[in-house]
């Protein structure tokens, strides 16, 4: 049997390696219609180099004001719930946000596709005058008027931000083979920083500045973000004509085992990861009172997130990244179940925050590597959007489902919402282990 020191990537039946890659490949339906250039070797990943490097810091940057903002979305729940939109309901309000996250998976699989065939020089900026525009748009919103906060938060904002956001996690594939887990990591934890950023600047700007600057100054903050990444992101394969819209999504990819249970259990997944970082602050405000810790909670669960993303890359890339998610997936819904659910003090709150970021983390950054592992490199982009539109009505269900069991804001009803996002959690890493076994029986093989 094979042991951990012994380094041995898993090879399906389905699978071909490539001659070039270590990593398994799935093979495409229609890659015999795809001509390949003329110099492959040209457009083999480099594992580093300037514009690799670049490309990545980039990509982080955009990373920061998509899904960061949405992973910020804690704060404006909370802003909204207590002001803002204090004639609404929890629910209702929670479904801003489970929109923002399946507006940005749902378009998913097409922002993918695309990708694959123009690269990222026109979608970069595209995104970004769309994602800007809503933020501004945002600032203008009045006060108990939510149909004006789903349309530029909820909707705008996300439909520019899924055609910025995944072409940059599937371009680190393009510059990246054997370091895929760190960069994609980098790139994730791009989003646990602007989780940390916008929860702040709502906390400190609101009270001086009011609601409209305080978005403006994000709004400017994602700007400079966006005018960095479209200097910096580099294209490293080339561009090819869109193909029809009946071969643009790759659904053959669910005709494989392995991308099939790994795609259900991140939908199972993502009815529970979000809810901590939803509702950690209000249940502190709930079980503890208004402190100065109440703002700071979902800002700790993000800092600590960044850690997670990166360092668990960097431990996947040698010791598997199936093998990573599952135990980091595992590992988490088990703190749901123990540390939040038993959370009697302010102290405890913190380090279920801090140990739920790290854990969380993973499933973020890991999820579009063990993607891009079973997947042809010129497939990489539409089958992790494939991978995130079919979760995305698992995200659109699960903060509202969790809304409900708070409609009554006590101890006994935070409770029931904990149980809920750790049961669930607990079948995804179910799913996620069938995934890493249907690649690779044996257990101690890298995988």
């Amino acid at each position: 049997m094979s042991t951990m020191s012994e380094p041995t990537f898993a090879k399906d039946e389905e699978s071909t390696l490539s001659p070039h890659l270590d990593i398994d490949v799935i093979k495409s339906e229609d890659e015999g219609s795809v001509s390949p250039p003329q110099n492959p070797l040209d457009f083999e990943p480099t594992d580093g180099g300037f514009k690799a490097w670049s490309t990545v810091l980039g990509a982080s940057l955009v990373g920061l004001c998509t899904f960061g903002f949405v992973n910020g979305y804690g704060a404006f729940s909370d802003y909204y719930n207590e002001t803002y939109l204090s004639d609404y309901s929890a629910t209702l309000i929670s479904m801003i946000g489970a929109l923002q996250v399946f507006l940005l998976y749902i378009f998913a699989g097409l922002s993918g596709a695309v990708f694959d065939a123009v690269g990222p020089r026109l979608l970069i900026p595209g995104s970004g005058i769309v994602v800007v525009f809503s933020i501004f748009m945002l600032s203008i919103t009045k006060p108990q008027h939510i149909w004006q906060q789903y349309l530029c938060q909820g909707v705008l904002f996300n439909i520019g931000a899924t055609f910025g956001f995944f072409p940059c996690l599937a371009i680190t594939a393009h510059w990246f083979r054997r370091k895929n887990a760190y960069t994609t990591g980098c790139v994730a934890a791009g989003a646990s920083v602007g989780g940390i950023i916008f929860p702040i600047l709502m906390h400190r700007l609101l009270p001086k500045l009011g609601f409209g600057w305080t978005i403006r100054i994000m709004g400017f903050i994602c700007l400079f973000c966006y005018t960095v990444a479209v200097i910096t992101i580099h294209p490293r394969r080339p561009t090819k004509p869109l193909p029809p819209m009946s071969r643009l999504l790759d659904f053959g990819a669910f005709k494989h085992p392995t991308y099939s249970l790994l795609a259900i259990g991140a939908w199972i997944s993502i009815f529970s990861i979000f809810n901590p970082f939803f509702y950690v602050g209000l249940y502190g405000s709930v079980a503890f009172g208004e402190s100065n810790l109440t703002s700071y909670y979902l800002a700790i669960l993000c800092a600590t997130s960044i850690v997670g993303r990166v360092g668990p890359g960097l431990i996947a890339d040698r010791l598997g990244r199936y093998n990573v998610i599952c135990a980091a997936s595992l590992v988490s819904s088990v703190l749901i179940l123990t540390v939040w659910y038993t959370s009697s003090t302010e102290g405890s709150l913190v380090a279920f925050s801090a140990l739920y970021g790290f854990t969380s983390g993973p499933f973020f950054s890991l999820l579009p590597s063990c993607v891009a592992q079973i997947s042809p490199i010129e497939r990489v982009g539409a089958r992790i959007g494939m991978m995130f539109a079919f979760m995305s009505f698992g995200a659109l269900a699960g903060t509202p489902i969790g809304g409900l069991f708070i409609r009554t804001k006590t101890i006994e009803n935070f409770h029931r919402l904990i149980l809920f996002s750790g049961i669930v959690g607990l079948g995804g890493s179910v799913m996620l282990f069938l995934a890493r076994f249907s690649l690779q029986r044996k257990v101690f093989v890298i995988v």
